[in-house]
This record gives structure tokens, C-alpha cells and sequence, in this order.
């Protein structure tokens, strides 16, 4: 039996439309025309001997098949670029400094560390999981190189200082977060059981501010001084916080706000922040990573089987 060789060009494409949607989008990411994106498509399809692709209303969405492949493809084109800037970073060394918060601590920073370790070994990476303002703070006093914050200065009244590049990475809607099974019911007469950190915090104030609005009465019954904490004490069902989806554990999950009665909540802008306009080639490869990985996470948190136009 003759071996099958994936054309990575034609997994580049695949990924790609996966993340942003849309193949047509895809094309013009990757530097070809639609119908020479789909005609790849096509041939990975005859390649696997399987479809991979199935109608899902007026777009098409991956089959099991197809959720196979495209694992299989971030990690053959992630071993391909790796190995394409391992080649050419030899001779990469110093230090680099990346902070970001909590929740993308255990989702992202194992596989960005590692593989950033593999390319550039001579490299010493340091790496900060802090809250917004303690970020915002070092990269500002140039103690960190990166930092991955989340943006609420346009509700908040206050300008990013002291920082020289900023990326917008996503606009991620906040939401209520609480047990799978929520003991608080609305019109029970309690006020709403909040979480919440015990410092000020841009998702503590956005959920109380939507709550006074809509009338809904609330009381704080436990504080953490991190987010470990607040998911142990939504796991526990003692009351509901507001997060992103972004490493949710399987623990809690996101409520369905509108049949417990809870108000709708803003979207909070994710940057990821550069202490200056031009970085050493170190920082800058590490920031390149970090944006892949998000890239990756954010396509998963607007929901696993995306509808592509083809």
C-alpha cells in the first residue's frame, strides 16, 4: 500500500478556514484564489478516502473525519514552522518576558513554553501569571517584554501607558458562570449569590453594574484572590461569577443567562501588549507564538464545528 503525503499547503488551507470561518477567507489569508482553495480541499478529501465536510444549513461543517484531520493538521503544520524557525533561530539567545492572566496559564502556556523551548533552547523565558493591573503595571516599568491583558480602558476611563505595540487579539463576550447544575433560581426571593475577587476587578464591576440595571438584587458570598479559587466556589455551587469561555474547566460552566432571568453582559477586548515598538528577535518570535495560540483558542471558543462558506 502506497503512503499518503498531505500536502501541508493544502492543511495550511484547511486550518486556516477552520479559524477565520470561511475558506474564501482563508484564500485571501494564504495567498491563493477560492477556487484554488477549494480544489485543495477536494484533494485532501480524495487523499483520506473519506468526507470530511458535511452541509450544516447553507454552509458546510466538519464531520467526525474531518475533526481528525484538522488536529492532525496543527500539529504537522506546528512541527513544520517549528522546524522551519529552529533551523533559522539557532542562534537565538537572552531573555524574554511574557505575563498574561490566569485562565490562559493552563490552557496555552504549557504548549507556547515548550514549543518556544524546542527552537530557541538558548533562550531563558520567564513568564508572569498576574492580574490585569499588576501586568499593566510591570509592562509600563518595563519589567515584563509581553503582556496579555484584557482591555477594558474604554469602559474604565483610563489610556494604556508606557506600552509600545498593541495587538487586538479578540472581542470575547463576558458571561455568567456557575455550577452545571445552578442551586439559585430567579424569582426565589434571594439575592444573587456573587463571586468574586477580592480586588477590584473589570468582570466583578460589569456584572454588578448590568445587575443594579435590571433590577436584579445581589450579595457577594465569597471572595478569592485567585481565579482557582472562584472556580472551586462556582464548581461548588456556591454562587455564579462572570468570565470569559476562555479556560472555563469542566467543572463549571457558561449559564444560559436568559432562562435564569440574569441580564446580558459587554464583550471585553483581549490584547496582547509589547513593551516597545521593536522587540529583540527573541521576544518578537515568542510574541509570534502566543498569537498562534490564540489564534487557535479563539476560533474554539466561537464554537468547535464552525459553519464554513465554502
Amino acid at each position: 500500500m502506497s503512503q499518503i503525503h498531505f500536502d501541508l499547503a493544502a492543511l495550511r488551507s484547511l486550518v486556516t478556514g477552520m479559524e477565520l470561518g470561511s475558506f474564501a477567507r482563508a484564500a485571501d489569508r494564504v495567498g491563493r484564489s477560492s477556487s484554488a482553495v477549494s480544489a485543495q480541499i477536494k484533494k485532501l478529501e480524495e487523499q483520506a478516502g473519506i468526507t470530511l465536510f458535511r452541509k450544516e444549513g447553507r454552509g458546510l461543517a466538519l464531520t467526525d473525519a474531518g475533526e481528525v484531520m484538522l488536529a492532525y493538521a496543527r500539529r504537522l503544520l506546528e512541527l513544520n514552522d517549528e522546524a522551519a524557525v529552529a533551523v533559522r533561530g539557532t542562534g537565538l539567545d537572552g531573555g524574554v518576558r511574557l505575563g498574561l492572566q490566569e485562565e490562559f496559564g493552563e490552557a496555552m502556556l504549557p504548549e507556547v513554553l515548550g514549543r518556544f523551548a524546542r527552537a530557541h533552547p538558548r533562550v531563558r523565558v520567564e513568564a508572569a501569571v498576574a492580574r490585569n493591573a499588576d501586568l499593566l503595571e510591570r509592562i509600563a516599568t518595563g519589567r515584563l517584554d509581553l503582556a496579555l491583558i484584557w482591555d477594558d480602558s474604554a469602559a474604565f476611563g483610563y489610556r494604556l501607558q508606557g506600552v509600545g505595540g498593541v495587538e487586538r487579539i479578540d472581542e470575547a463576550p463576558m458571561c455568567w458562570i456557575g455550577a452545571h447544575a445552578p442551586a439559585w433560581q430567579p424569582g426565589g426571593g434571594e439575592p444573587l449569590p456573587l463571586l468574586a475577587f477580592d480586588r477590584p476587578c473589570q468582570f466583578h464591576a460589569a456584572a454588578t453594574a448590568a445587575l443594579d440595571q435590571a433590577g436584579i438584587a445581589w450579595r457577594v458570598v465569597f471572595t478569592s484572590p485567585s481565579l482557582a479559587g472562584l472556580w472551586a466556589a462556582a464548581a461548588a455551587g456556591l454562587g455564579v461569577t462572570v468570565r470569559t469561555r476562555y479556560g472555563l474547566p469542566a467543572s463549571v460552566c457558561a449559564l444560559d443567562a436568559a432562562a435564569l432571568g440574569l441580564p446580558p453582559l459587554p464583550s471585553l477586548p483581549l490584547k496582547l501588549l509589547r513593551a516597545g515598538p521593536v522587540l529583540p528577535p527573541a521576544a518578537e518570535r515568542l510574541a509570534g507564538i502566543v498569537l498562534e495560540a490564540l489564534e487557535a483558542l479563539a476560533a474554539q471558543r466561537r464554537g468547535g464545528a464552525m459553519a464554513l462558506a465554502a
